[in-house]
């Protein structure tokens, strides 16, 4: 049998020098070539063997900040941490404007929230069922028991069909709103 290899984790931190290489590009090109700058920099420094700009994958806020003055003003140079995983090299930036900061925060706590409704639906969902498996016992207390159940049943599907993933809804086209003054028209008298 073969065995599952963990890939080579390696980290390194890097100051990339990006003005040199925007200040050839045209005015509205600079902040798209400040972002190949940084990919290109990587594929040489963390020796990527084909050079594929596609297995960088820059972080959400690395890119803000890269884009933070527009498409005209990159940053002159940006510290970043490089993080290779396999072929796979993610980058993150190191030091972030406050106001990033604060973004960072407010969407990993966002995640984390997320991540624990979604066990929460899972515990919830898995309570349900248990409820279900128990056998109804005869008389009246069955009775009872068997209505619970068929709630419980109910519960379970509604759980069930919030956690599935939505289906894209299709757009509908709405008609178009009626015209409260419409032109009128003349009566033509045939002369």
């Amino acid at each position: 049998m073969a065995k599952k290899e963990i890939p080579n984790k390696t980290e390194r931190e890097y100051v990339i020098p990006l003005r040199k290489k925007y200040q050839l590009a045209a005015r509205y090109k600079k902040t798209p070539k400040a972002v190949k700058t940084v990919k290109e920099f990587l594929v040489k420094h963390m020796q990527i063997r084909d050079r594929d700009l596609n297995k960088i994958k820059i972080d959400k806020f690395l890119n803000e900040i890269l884009w933070f003055r527009g498409i005209r003003n990159p940053p002159y140079k940006i510290r970043v941490k490089a993080v290779k995983e396999g072929d796979i090299i993610r980058v993150y930036a190191l030091e972030l404007p406050k106001k990033l900061e604060f973004k960072k925060k407010r969407f990993d706590k966002q995640s984390e929230d997320a991540k624990l409704a979604i066990e929460k639906k899972k515990t919830m969902i898995q309570r349900a069922k248990e409820t279900m498996k128990s056998k109804p016992k005869e008389g009246e207390e069955g009775k009872e028991e068997n209505k619970e159940n068929k709630e419980s049943q109910k519960e379970v599907q509604k759980l069930e069909k919030k956690t599935e993933k939505p289906k894209e809804a299709k757009i509908q086209k709405q008609p178009k709103a009626k015209v409260a003054h419409q032109r009128k028209t003349m009566p033509q008298t045939g002369k």
